[in-house]
């Protein structure tokens, strides 16, 4: 299996903790029984850490299906090699550090770090050309 399938797989269980932290949160600051019933009506909205998360979690989603796009499509297309090996791992590494510098909100931070996350994304974009 190649290095971006491998990152790929370790970056579902990455998806898995986004979500489950952010659903613990939400949890905890709009109730069990909010969280088990039918979750009728407009909840109230999410504050501090478990807004941060809640917000981390969706992000980390929209950016998700375009690196598993990109790494699908170099496998069905035998274009891995050492530049799209780094871009998965830089791509990784950065969603990694994403949650915990949103969660502690120090300004610009998860900006840089998304922004790094995304070069590592654009790299395996261009190599499918």
């Amino acid at each position: 299996m190649s290095i971006e399938l491998k990152i790929l797989a370790w970056s579902i269980v990455l998806g898995l903790v986004h979500i489950l932290v952010a659903a613990t949160l939400s949890t905890a600051q709009r109730g069990l029984l909010w969280n088990a019933g039918p979750r009728d009506g407009e909840p109230a909205p999410l504050t501090g850490m478990a807004g941060r998360f809640d917000r981390a979690s969706r992000n980390f989603l929209e950016t998700f299906v375009f690196f598993a796009a990109a790494v699908l499509a170099l496998a069905l297309m035998h274009k891995g090699d050492d530049h799209t090996a780094l871009g998965a791992q830089i791509w990784f590494w950065a969603r990694v550090a994403y949650l915990p510098a949103y969660a502690i909100g120090v300004p610009f931070l998860r900006t840089a770090i998304w922004t790094v996350s995304m070069v590592g994304l654009v790299m395996l974009l261009t190599a499918m050309f």
